[in-house]
């Protein structure tokens, strides 16, 4: 075997172990350690990426050395390389641009065990990315939910710890309904490996047998991930986790956590169910209604919204819509439009929390929208990024919200029956998203009053103003070199058949 085949192992351990590292080190060491890790990642990704386009196959790793099911397995093609490699870059890019808040958000003494926090959550976004195994899919959901839950928690005022209690408690229900499902599936195939089990469901349908339990243990391990990853209406838990939680914290959430358990649904699509079985159980139907009601109710939410970091969060809920509305469509082009979503939201989510810190920093530290009249003339460059992301959230064309505006609507042009609910909602959707965006682009340029409040320049926060440029960057490359993303997504949900 390839030694390059043994990056997901390393990248998994590294990010597993440098946790535990970590916790015997000073709070300075432990950031130096999370960059590093993040970095060594990132860039074994990208050669994982490029060996995978090059040789056009995907490869399976027994851990151990072992074959199922003495052994464990991870299963890495195009699309787990690319995502994690993804993952990496947004992580990297959210810690940077909220390192200058920590300090005010965190006591001191626990910086180390934040930067803890986000090893592990990434060690678990990883394992969710490249395993092939069902049940250690669950126990890295577990742990990616401790980890997220203690990165709301670490700030310690009022709103977080009730945050916090409410995103365990939905999260726990989400993991406990994916638990059952999963224990219904195996009692059913006698496996846990994603490949075996779908060879036995194939053979199930076949048959005839036991349909009813196996669709009750789909449809439980759906409810499981669509609570998890704040599908409407299992949402209650995700303005206030988002919202009052430390910026990079809720850069990474609303960016990566969510879509962590989407991969992995995804992948339960696609490597346990089987694309075309999944869609003859109907549940994409469910998903398709539960998606579209996202997109309207998430935005009238956003609508109503004055606090800023709230309303970015509510916005979540219509993006995990549109994703959501791309698997009930049933079909290849909504899956492509769906992934590549996920990569949008996540690039253009982080830019506009990071973006927003920068505005309400010159607004008093206030986060109502009639405090920040002005604030994009006192910080220019928070400005701009703010602007850029919520004009790609609009889908104003160069930016990536644009080119997944335009692939769900292809999409939906192809399946009869979906193609008008879906482009209505779609259309009604922009229109929401324009109003409470560009609501707020003309709230930040609208010339205020003499302020108390002082101006941030590019000289007093050159690496925050960078990571605002590197997003953008991001997501101007999303908008204008969309297709070769879109073929790497269409060959990776080919190898995933």
């Amino acid at each position: 075997m390839n030694f390059i085949c043994n990056f997901p192992f390393f990248s998994i351990l590294l990010s597993l172990f440098s946790g535990t590292i970590c916790s015997v080190l000073p709070a300075k060491a432990t950031k130096v350690v999370n960059r590093m890790v993040i970095v060594a990642v990132g860039v074994m990704s990208a050669i994982l990426l490029l060996y995978l386009l090059s040789t056009g196959e995907p490869f399976i790793y027994w851990m151990g050395h072992f074959p199922a099911p003495w052994g464990n397995e991870i299963r890495a093609g195009v699309l787990e390389a690319g995502m994690a490699l993804f993952f990496c870059i947004i992580m990297y890019l959210s810690m940077a641009g909220g390192a200058h808040k920590l300090y005010g958000e965190v006591v001191e003494s626990k910086h180390s065990l934040y930067y803890i926090l986000v090893n592990l959550l990434l060690s678990s976004l990883l394992a969710l990315v490249y395993t092939n195994d069902m049940f250690t899919a669950y126990v890295f959901v577990e742990i990616n939910t401790i980890s997220a839950c203690g990165l709301i928690m670490i700030r310690q005022v009022g709103r977080t710890i009730e945050a916090a209690v409410r995103y365990m408690i939905m999260s726990l229900l989400g993991s406990g309904l994916l638990l059952f499902g999963l224990c219904i599936m195996y009692d059913l195939t006698g496996h846990l490996l994603m490949s075996n089990i779908r060879e036995s469901v194939a053979l199930l349908v076949a048959t005839g047998e036991y349909q009813i339990p196996l669709i009750v243990s789909v449809a439980l391990m759906c409810i499981g991930l669509c609570i998890k990853s704040a599908l409407f209406p299992f949402h209650s838990w995700l303005p206030d986790a988002y919202g009052y939680s430390t910026v990079s914290s809720a850069a990474i959430l609303s960016s990566l956590v969510s879509k962590g358990y989407i991969f992995l649904l995804i992948k339960i699509i696609y490597r346990v169910i089987g694309f075309d079985i999944f869609n003859n159980t109907r549940i994409i139907d469910v998903l398709f209604v539960f998606g579209l009601m996202g997109m309207i109710f998430g935005s009238m939410s956003a609508i109503q919204e004055n606090d800023v970091r709230r309303m970015i969060a509510f916005s979540s809920v219509a993006q995990i819509g549109y994703i959501y509305m791309g698997f009930g469509m049933g079909t290849q082009a909504g899956m492509v439009a769906s992934v590549f979503h996920i990569l949008s939201h996540a690039a253009t989510k982080s830019l506009l929390f990071i973006a927003a810190i920068g505005l309400t920093d010159v607004s008093g530290g206030s986060r109502k929208l009639t405090d920040l009249t002005g604030a994009a003339y006192r910080s220019k460059w928070a400005g701009v990024a703010f602007m850029a992301g919520s004009f790609s959230m609009v889908g104003i064309p160069l930016f990536s919200g644009f080119i997944s505006k335009l692939l769900f609507s292809q999409a939906a042009v192809q399946v009869e029956g979906k193609m008008l609910a879906s482009l209505i909602v779609l259309g009604i959707s922009t229109v929401l998203n324009a109003i409470y965006f560009m609501k707020t682009v003309i709230r930040i340029y609208t010339p205020s009053e003499e302020s108390a409040c002082p101006c941030i320049t590019f000289k007093d926060r050159k690496g925050y103003t960078i990571v605002l440029i590197c997003f953008v960057v991001l997501n101007v490359i999303l908008g204008v070199s969309s297709q070769p993303v879109v073929n790497m997504i269409e060959q990776g949900l080919a190898m995933f058949a």
